[in-house]
């Protein structure tokens, strides 16, 4: 049983190739634009930095909002992946794939949940 799981109007239904079901068409999480992916049904999202409303477009820009809030680079990483932590006393963990336009909205929501007060992720429409 493999596939994405995908909830909608308290429903949940086993996806099998979630790209197929992208409604713009394209690769879902790809952006030449940064930060913006596609979500379910379509849906464009950005992960913003609440205090100067700045919306983040490259892992630089990601590294040094997260560093200002406390997150440290994970020493050891898994391949392909880059992962931040707030402190050795903390089991908080954020993974992400390495190349920035596979983030997905899973992962803006991780950053946002694990950060309430400065980061949000918001529809681009």
């Amino acid at each position: 049983m493999s596939g994405v799981w995908v909830f909608s109007n308290g429903v949940a239904r086993l996806v099998s190739n979630p790209r197929a079901e992208n409604s713009d068409g394209g690769k879902e999480g790809c952006s030449s634009g940064g930060a913006v992916t596609a979500g379910v049904g379509g849906k464009r999202k950005v992960l913003v930095f609440r205090p100067c409303n700045q919306v983040i477009r490259s892992y630089a820009e990601l590294e040094a909002r997260l560093r200002s809030v406390g997150w440290t680079r994970y020493p050891q990483e898994q391949p392909g992946t880059l992962q931040f932590h707030r402190g050795h006393s903390s089991n908080h963990l954020i993974t992400l794939p390495r190349d920035f336009r596979n983030l997905k909205p899973m992962h803006l929501l991780d950053i946002s949940m694990k950060n309430r007060d400065y980061f949000e992720v918001r529809d681009l429409n």
